[in-house]
């Protein structure tokens, strides 16, 4: 593709003898061959600016950067070498870049973004669509999920051009229709720009990521950038009502002219709103009454907790922004299935105490999970949970706090230290969870916790979710809490579930 097609007259192209055709983008020099444009964007890490010297040896014939980046000072000489872009958002610019390289999209978008709950939607919004007889996918933490296949991704957003070759690829494989998660890490470095989204819906905000970000209210701002900037006027934003930020959301999105369906308790009783009249806890699941433009639907809802009736609900509203016809999509929520690693139940043991794996990462969601299990347990609640090293660590006590408040028995283990101490970390979350248990394995705490189980309790193992390693140092060491839960279930006599 000719460079003056990808520039929409926004960029200063500085130096450009010729109109150069690109092969390729890349903003890793590595990646960078003969012909293509390399972005030198700077990083959390690492400049790429000080990467132009190897992508103009491997052969870019176009380097994009801010304006104040020397470009002689990283090896680039003169006009017949390379064409420059300027930019004042390399990042913004080369995402639209990526947008315009690989053209075509699925026909129809939905994204959602919050602190909680991405995933859940995500996979919902597929399955329901899927159940519609759509051909549709997901994008996020568990990669890219289609009917048949799952491609494993390194970030719940990629990269701006991995991001559009997928989409190309869904849509030269006919499929219209795709459900993806907005991480803040995605907005804030302008992943998503490009991406022609329909309709967006906002889950909560809970402290998380304060590694990255300077601030929560910094957090919010960035998330906000769906709304604000992503999603178009004309698009719909389908926004959880019970959330203590809910107005401040509701605000953007008219600020915009996007039309807003509200989804929760809170939400209106009256209007194009999804409201949650009644849930009921059962066995394996819960019975919900929600209403919709005067009209109530009684639900069979096949997960367990209320925060899982948000999800699918929400998920429920992006598919009805999006076209679909409610009386169809409320009763397809009685077949949703259960998503890998959410509130996910593993197994039983032989006295019939439930085992439950879930992703709970942050003090506000393994508070939930507790409440939402607590119906569920007529005895003794369980919980075995860690933090993760080089993350936030002030939300370590808070978790052990959220802890010992929600379970009658608390194990702390190792979750993903990478180069910190385990102990260490440990240690900090025991401080606000008097008389919780420390067992370092991993292994050897689940366990420790599933011989304490007796009738009636029920045991949540929490943090990692679906995620196949532990991450010590440098390296994964295999490991998956379910499939650690159906050894021991296996060896005791207890039964699993796949």
């Amino acid at each position: 593709m000719r460079l003056t097609h990808l520039l929409d007259g926004k960029a200063h192209v500085e130096i450009m003898p010729q109109d150069v055709d690109i092969q390729g983008l890349t903003a890793d020099s590595r990646e960078v061959a003969p012909g293509f444009l390399f972005a030198a964007l700077p990083g959390v890490q690492m400049d790429g600016a000080s990467f132009i010297g190897e992508a103009l040896e491997r052969g870019a014939s176009a380097i994009l950067a801010a304006p104040e980046v020397d470009l002689t000072a990283h090896g680039w000489r003169d006009s017949a070498q390379a064409a420059v872009i300027r930019d004042m958002n390399p990042r913004q610019r080369f995402s639209l870049m990526a947008a315009t390289f690989y053209g075509a999209q699925p026909d129809v978008v939905a994204a959602v973004t919050g602190t909680n709950g991405k995933t859940s939607i995500a996979s919902f919004v597929r399955q329901i669509w899927t159940l519609m007889g759509l051909e549709a996918a997901s994008l996020g933490t568990l990669g890219v999920v289609q009917r048949r296949d799952r491609e494993a991704l390194q970030h719940t957003t990629p990269d701006p051009v991995k991001i559009h070759r997928v989409l190309k690829e869904l849509k030269d494989r006919k499929i219209d229709h795709l459900a993806l998660e907005a991480s803040s890490h995605g907005l804030a470095q302008y992943r998503l720009d490009g991406v022609r989204i329909k309709a967006a819906a906002f889950t909560n905000l809970t402290q998380d990521h304060l590694d990255y970000h300077a601030s929560l209210e910094e957090y919010f701002f960035t998330k906000m950038r769906l709304f604000a900037e992503v999603l178009p006027p004309s698009g719909i934003a389908v926004l959880n009502a019970d959330s203590p930020v809910y107005e401040e959301v509701e605000a953007v999105c008219w600020a915009r002219g996007q039309r807003v369906i509200a989804v929760g308790e809170s939400a209106p009783a009256r209007g194009g709103h999804i409201r949650l009249e009644a849930r009921t806890p059962t066995g394996q699941g819960q019975e919900v009454r929600v209403r919709w433009k005067g009209r109530s639907y009684d639900i069979r809802l096949p997960l367990v907790g209320a925060f899982q009736a948000s999800n699918a609900l929400i998920a429920a509203g992006l598919v009805i922004a999006c076209g679909g016809v409610s009386k169809r999509v409320f009763p397809l929520l009685e077949k949703l299935e259960t998503v890998p690693g959410r509130l996910q139940m593993v197994g039983a043991t032989s006295d019939g105490a439930p085992i439950f794996v879930d992703y709970a990462h942050t003090p506000d969601a393994l508070a939930t999970v507790l409440q939402a299990v607590r119906p569920h347990c007529t005895a003794r609640l369980h919980v075995v949970f860690g933090a993760g090293g080089d993350r936030d660590q002030t939300k370590r006590p808070l978790m052990g706090k959220a802890a010992r408040a929600g379970a009658d028995v608390v194990t702390v283990t190792d979750d993903n230290p990478r180069r910190e101490d385990p102990a260490a970390i440990r240690r900090e979350i025991m401080v606000a969870a008097p008389g919780a248990q420390e067992i370092g394995d991993r292994g050897e705490a689940i366990e420790h916790a599933i011989a304490a189980l007796g009738p009636g309790d029920l045991l949540v193992v929490a943090g990692k979710g679906h995620e196949t390693g532990q991450i010590v140092g440098d390296d994964i060491i295999p490991f998956n809490d379910a499939d650690e839960i159906r050894r021991i279930l296996l060896a005791a006599g207890g039964r699993h579930e796949r």
